[in-house]
Formats: structure tokens, sequence, C-alpha cells
């Protein structure tokens, strides 16, 4: 497997600028494991693993897959919850010359059959069972579809079985030939409105990236990582399978969001250092047990993969005495801007961030965000994608509509497509949710628009009240024109939702809450 759109020029510039160093994605577990192979390395379910045991284990999975067929370019797909034999997996994929594939694990049938058909898996991996389903029963009635998959693995059953795998395989290292520009990552975007897109990876695009953020925020060994963020997510591919063997370091892993576990993980770990979603940074910080709990080591809280409120970064600040910042990135891109403990807390809740190292970030005459740099994905598996995901001069086209200001930092103000016209004029849906959000019956809510015969479209609200609370639509008008918001601008239906439907990346997704109200409307 090879990326179709690769810029020759910037490749090189890439490499003679030192931001491509050569590096194996997996060569720092496996140099860390002779270094120091009696620290911790990983800390699941209650267990420890050393890095000497870690390492033991990914060479073993390596040579297993080797010995039953799999070599360079071939595709290794996984749908594994935040668990360490997901960084077995993961990191055997590429050890042994193949390219890694993880699914989340809240994909059925559709998706998984997609991706596996289009990918050309060859081996899948997937557990026995989580939140009760049964995986290795879905693979069975998807298999005929994917007539490339050779072997399901299955962790916690069988056969065979993921510890079959380990004792087939050696614990010496494994040797394939391979590159640093070599493909290492297949990760499919959980797209909200289409079928998804393979976005491809290379050693050196992923390498630079955690480089990149552990210079940001100066992280060293002594930092542990909290990863509750799914592992099948950029975000958990990066900074829970990969970065913390970098460092040298421990991370804790989640495999089942529930904040108030996730608050006892951080006091009796002592972590310092996480990347997750707005819903994450929301449970934490909501969590009636928070003020019993001592999370002072808690460094850093970096906040991505969906809007986040400017009040709840101001909130957790505060609530959990850290650096908590915006930050923005995407699959393709991993992570363009962010903020530091150095950057004033206005800007931190304000922006999402400035760019990090030598990420390049232009708004485009449209008002389109559009972004290039060292860490771009090399283009989709689907070539057809590609034409219009760049510009002609490289740039990736992000989707996002933005603004930079003097200083340089930036902030997304919407979607293209998350624009309501009412009447001719473009509302910003970003902007009503921001405020809405700080109205104190609100916990959760998204602005969408609602098809209206005169005026074109209508602002619909839709929230989830806090608890014990139930927000009627004149109230919050009322809140909004309290903040002197533009009359046009003010919502004329409200839906109260229990919940808002989000994809895997913790993203609403809008087009849901749009059919709902086309189809109800309900003004309350």
């Amino acid at each position: 497997m090879k990326a179709t759109r690769l810029d020759d020029e910037q490749a090189r510039h890439n490499v003679e600028a030192g931001f491509w160093a050569g590096n194996p994605v997996d060569s720092y577990l496996a140099a860390a494991a002779i270094r120091t192979p009696a620290a911790v390395a990983v800390v699941d379910r209650g267990r420890r693993w050393t890095y000497g045991e870690l390492d033991g284990a990914v060479n073993r999975f390596a040579s297993a897959l080797r010995g039953r067929g799999v070599g360079p370019g071939d595709v290794v797909s996984w749908l594994l919850p935040n668990w360490t034999e997901a960084i077995v997996v993961h990191l055997a994929a590429i050890r042994a010359g193949a390219v890694s594939n993880p699914i989340i694990p809240i994909y059925r049938h559709r998706e998984t059959a997609f991706i596996l058909r289009q990918a050309g898996t060859k081996v899948a991996v997937v557990p026995h069972s989580f939140r009760t389903f049964d995986y290795p029963a879905m693979l069975d009635e998807i298999r005929a579809e994917v007539p490339t998959l050779e072997t399901v693995v299955v962790v916690g059953g069988g056969p065979p079985a993921f510890d079959d795998l380990l004792a087939e395989g050696r614990a010496d290292p494994v040797e394939a030939a391979r590159s640093s520009s070599d493909i290492a990552l297949l990760l499919y975007t959980s797209g909200t409105t289409s079928a998804p897109k393979g976005a491809l990876h290379s050693h050196d695009t992923l390498d630079h990236e955690n480089r990149s953020m552990i210079d940001f925020f100066g992280l060293t060994a002594a930092d542990v990582v909290f990863m509750p963020s799914p592992v099948g997510h950029i975000i958990g591919v990066l900074y829970g399978l990969q970065l913390p063997f970098m460092l040298g370091s421990t991370v804790v892993l989640l495999d089942v969001w529930e904040p108030g576990r996730a608050l006892e993980l951080i006091e009796e770990h002592r972590c310092t250092f996480t990347v997750a979603a707005t819903p994450f940074l929301h449970g934490l910080v909501h969590h009636p047990s928070l003020p019993q709990r001592d999370v002072s080591s808690l460094r850093v809280f970096a906040c991505g993969g969906a809007d986040v409120p400017p009040e709840l970064v101001r909130a957790a600040t505060t609530a959990l005495g850290c650096t908590v910042t915006r930050g923005y990135g995407s699959t393709e891109y991993p992570t363009a801007t962010a903020c530091t403990a150095a950057d004033p807390v206005a800007k931190r809740a304000g922006t999402d961030g400035r760019p990090i190292g030598p990420a390049e970030v232009r708004v485009a005459a449209d008002g389109e965000l559009q972004v290039r740099g060292p860490e771009l994905f090399l283009g989709y598996l689907d070539a057809s994608l590609n034409d219009t995901a760049f510009t002609d001069d490289g740039w990736l086209h992000t989707g996002d509509l933005a603004r930079i200001d003097a200083d340089g930092y930036v902030e997304i103000i919407g979607r293209q497509k998350d624009i309501i016209i009412r009447g001719g004029e473009n509302i910003s849906a970003k902007e009503i949710e921001d405020q809405l959000f700080e109205h104190p019956a609100v916990a959760d809510v998204a602005v969408v628009s609602t098809p209206d015969p005169v005026l074109g479209e209508r602002v619909c609200a839709v929230v989830v009240p806090e608890a014990g609370g139930e927000p009627t639509l004149p109230e919050l008008v009322d809140f909004l024109t309290g903040r002197r918001m533009a009359r046009q601008k003010l919502p004329e239906r409200l839906i109260l939702l229990d919940t808002l439907p989000r994809n895997p990346s913790g993203k609403i997704q809008k087009f849901r809450l749009r059919e709902l109200a086309r189809e109800n409307g309900v003004t309350r």
C-alpha cells in the first residue's frame, strides 16, 4: 500500500528540515525496553505491564503475523477498546511491515464491512465481547463480503485467540524490510453524513506529530498519560498507543468512560497529561466527586475533536487547577493549533490556539481554514477523494470556517455546512451555541437550521437540560437578548433531549438533529 498523492518537493523539504527524522513508530518502545525493561509502560484494568513485557508481546505478535503470511503493505484491522491488546496489535502490525487499521469498536456490520472490504484486510482482531456485543458473530456474518480476510483473531476467545498468536511468535526482535516513508496507519474518519474516508499516514507524519506535541507541551519521562479517548480514533492512537513510549513513560488506559472512575485513576496514578474531546472534559468538571479527589498532578488537558465552549475551558481551568486548552486538528492533520500554560486563559478559552511548530494555517477568501505541514496525511486510500481534499498548492481543505487574530491565534467559527441562512443572512450556529452553553439550565446544546417556507431557514436550539431543569424557549431568548445578541439570531424553536447524538470522536451529529427538527420542530 502506498499513497497516491505525495508532493515530492514537500517531502524533501520535510526531510532536509529535520521534520521527518526517519524514525519507525515502534522503535521507541523497543529502545525503552532495552533501556528500562522493568519500568511500567501501561496500566490497564488493574494490571501493570512493564516495557520488557510489552515489547516482548509486540515481537511475538509481529512474528506470528509474519508466520501467517502478513507482509509489507498488508492490512491488519482491529476493533478493540482501550486495552493493552490494542497497543500490541497496533505496534506489532507496524513492526511486521504491515499497515495498522484501527476501527472504532462501536461500529457495527455496515461500517465494519465497508472498511474491511475497502482496506483489503488480511487479519482482523476483535474482542470476544465488549459491552455485551458479540464481535466474532458480526465478523462471521460479514465475512463473505470481505474476500481478502484470512484470519480473525479473538481477544478473550478464539480460535485463534490472541494468546494463541502470542504463543506462536518469538520474543526476539522481528526484522522486516521497511522505510519510515511507508504507510503505517490507515484510519477512517468518523464521517457524519457519508461513508468514512480512509486516511493514510506514514511513520514520518505520525512521528513528527508526536515529537511536535512533546516539544510544545514540554513532556518528559516523568509525565503520566491518561487515555480515555477511544484508541480507534486519531487521538487515542497518537497519545495512547505511541507518545507514551516515545517518552519512556506510563499510559493509564480507561476502556469504558465513567468520569468518577476517571478521577480515581488520575488521582491514583498521578496522571499529568491527557488529550480528549469535550464530553470527557465536561464529565470530569461536573462530576460530584471532583471536590473529594486530588487531581493536582494533572498538568495539561488538551481538548479537541469537537466544539469546545469557552465557558467550559474557563470552568475547567479553575475546577481542575491545570492548563486546559482548546486545540484544533483532524484525522488528516492531527494537531495544527493549541495553547500552553504560557498563553493567556482568554486565548485558551476563546480561540483554538496558535500553530504548533512548523504547522501552517491560512484562511481562504471564502473563510475556510486551510492547513499544511509535516504531519499532513498522505492522501486517502480512495484516491478519487484527493482532488477535492487539497488545493492546487498542497493545502488541506478543512471545511471549517475560521478567523486568525492579530496575534496569530486561530478561532473556528463554524463549518461551511453549519451556517444557517435566514432570510438571506448567514448566521453562525457556533456563536449561538457558545452563549447558550453558559445558561445555568443548559448542560449541552447544539444549534441547527429548520426549514421555513418564507425565510428559507430558522434557528432551532437543541438542548440537554441540567439535572432538574427544563429551560423554555422564552427563557433562552431572554438570556440571549440580555447578552445583546441580534434578534435574527435568536432561536425560534427549541427541542429538549436527554443527550445529543455524537460520532466516535465526540462531534455532534448535526445531520440527525436537522432531521429531527424537520420532523418535529417542537417549540417549548
